[in-house]
């Protein structure tokens, strides 16, 4: 797994949220410290989000990156080591 595999599963993550009318982006982006039109062009997939902005998001919004780690994935890397 690689930091662009979290960072697409923390896309897909905010993406579902807003599908799913838990948020919006408005309030997304409020609520995370993002400018509103940022984070939609974010979510659209034309820009990135920076690893502090990524890391601010995980943190405002009490996400753990190992929520974004299928568990299969955890015990495949632990048979590895």
């Amino acid at each position: 797994m690689t930091f662009h595999d979290l960072q697409q599963r923390l896309l897909e993550e905010l993406r579902q949220r807003v599908r799913s009318g838990a948020a919006t982006e408005r309030g997304l982006a409020r609520h995370t410290g993002i400018s509103q039109p940022h984070l939609h062009n974010v979510l659209k997939g034309k820009r990135i989000l920076s690893i502090a902005k990524a890391d601010a998001v995980l943190r405002r919004l009490q996400i753990d990156v190992l929520h974004l780690i299928e568990p299969e994935e955890l015990r495949e890397s632990s048979r590895r080591r």
